[in-house]
């Protein structure tokens, strides 16, 4: 048995004991808001105070708490013996030998392949970025904004050079929206600073938005994909229901927010879409707010605000503000289109539903599916096309996906497990067809139900 109880009192943080012996039964017990324990390569750590000061946000680290984190704990971090300093004064024991490494009855075998798989694709040198390719897309970007610039100069402000204007910004705000997702992820620098000092530049300077919201934001979705109450991007604010628990769940208890039954029509110019094209006023509206915290998350402001102090200084001489402002809103619509057709296509069709205590690997294939590989579609995508490899090791750079991908289809093989890939099309088709679905299930659990 355990003597979690006679070692630490979950309310003092247990600080730097690290002598108790521990079951899962009782690391489980520790899993709620103030009460927050997990289990990494089977040591045991009390997170209950230090959630507010962890660097990735208190929420995505207490997606885990009463869990083992190992798997996440090991994606996330580039550097984890350093990281590791951090986390021993929350030491507090560690796993009775007679427990296994696994919690919830997970799979010992799914899990250790795994491991073993991801020590191959290391030693492989797949985590290792190429400086050229990066260097290259971030040229590419800045070539695009510069041709649209060029044929304002040239051409004048006419209608034809308004509507060249904007396909050449969406294009480039797209594709700084890949980029900055790489930095973002820490896939391309050996040091994470400058990750981070180059992604404030790539989202800031470029799109005009937040890193520090983008970061709290999206590492809760990848560390629990397609899960309700945890990833944020199945929250879809009573717009849609999604998957086929939610929409039994509204029926029954008759929730109508929206005709969802309709959904995958107003899908096409829906809420989500309308947002992204909005977005620009929540992403300062977060940038201000956030200002207050710390010194870095100031010059996240900053970063912000220049992109619209550059906008507005090469586009409003040439078109005046009201052209200037539609131009604005017209890039961010087509841009986020793109966006949501893009990330949505690997999500929305795949199974989303409550927690359910998964291993990492089937956790990922459950939420993700691969759409196939071409020049076209890597580049379309941001190479999200590979979205099961990305997940799977999200600090790997993007250009080794292909190289990886192989061994993670043969290790699904081996242990019986999904690995989907689909044409684009009917990559995108599904998203319209499951939220056709969706909404069918939401109709006949409102109805007879």
């Amino acid at each position: 048995m355990g003597r979690g109880s006679q070692q630490t009192d979950p309310a003092s943080g247990g600080a730097g004991q690290g002598a108790g012996v521990f079951t899962w039964e009782e690391v489980q017990k520790h899993s709620h808001k103030g009460d927050q324990w997990l289990v990494i390569d089977r040591k045991v750590y009390n997170i209950s105070q230090w959630v507010k000061r962890h660097p990735g946000g208190l929420r995505v680290i207490s997606h885990y708490a009463g869990e083992d984190a190992t798997d996440a704990f090991r994606a996330f971090h580039p550097q984890p013996a350093y990281v590791r300093k951090f986390l021993k004064p929350l030491l507090i024991g560690e796993l009775a030998a007679s427990e296994p490494c696994q919690d919830h009855q997970k799979s010992e075998t799914v899990i250790q392949d795994f491991r073993a798989l991801h020590d191959q694709v290391e030693k492989m040198g797949l985590f290792r970025s190429s400086p050229l390719f990066f260097c290259m897309y971030l040229g590419h970007i800045i070539l695009l904004e510069a041709l649209a610039l060029l044929l304002l100069w040239n051409f004048g402000a006419g209608w034809v050079t308004f509507f060249a204007c904007s396909v050449l910004l969406a294009t480039s705000q797209a594709q700084a929206g890949w980029l900055q997702h790489d930095f973002g992820h820490l896939s391309v620098f050996r040091n994470s600073f400058w990750d981070h000092l180059v992604h404030q530049f790539v989202i800031g300077h470029l799109k005009g938005a937040s890193a520090n919201w983008w970061n709290h934001r999206h590492f809760q979705h990848h560390a629990k994909p397609n899960v309700f109450q945890k990833d944020p991007d199945v929250n879809m604010i009573n717009a849609f229901v999604v998957g086929e628990v939610q929409p039994v769940e509204y029926g029954i208890k008759k929730l109508k927010y929206l005709p969802y039954n309709h959904q995958h029509k107003y899908f096409f110019l829906s809420t989500i879409q309308v947002l992204f094209s909005v977005f620009p006023l929540w992403r300062i509206y977060v940038s201000v707010h956030s200002s207050c915290l710390i010194i870095w998350v100031r010059f996240d402001f900053a970063w912000s605000m220049s992109y619209y102090l550059r906008y507005c200084i090469c586009f409003i001489p040439a078109f005046g503000f009201v052209n200037a402002f539609v131009l604005f809103f017209l890039v961010r619509f087509m841009e986020s289109h793109w966006f949501v057709w893009v990330t949505q296509m690997s999500h929305i069709p795949m199974n989303i539903d409550y927690e359910k205590h998964d291993d990492w690997l089937t956790m990922q294939l459950k939420a993700t599916c691969n759409i196939e590989a071409s020049a076209f579609n890597d580049w379309f995508s941001g190479h999200l096309n590979f979205q099961i490899e990305h997940h799977l090791f999200p600090m790997m750079p993007r250009h080794n996906y292909r190289h990886a991908a192989p061994l993670v289809e043969a290790l699904c093989k081996k242990h019986g497990l999904p690995y989907t890939v689909k044409p684009l099309w009917t990559a995108f088709s599904d998203i319209v067809s499951s939220l056709q679905k969706s909404g069918e299930m939401w109709l006949d659990a409102y109805l007879h139900k």
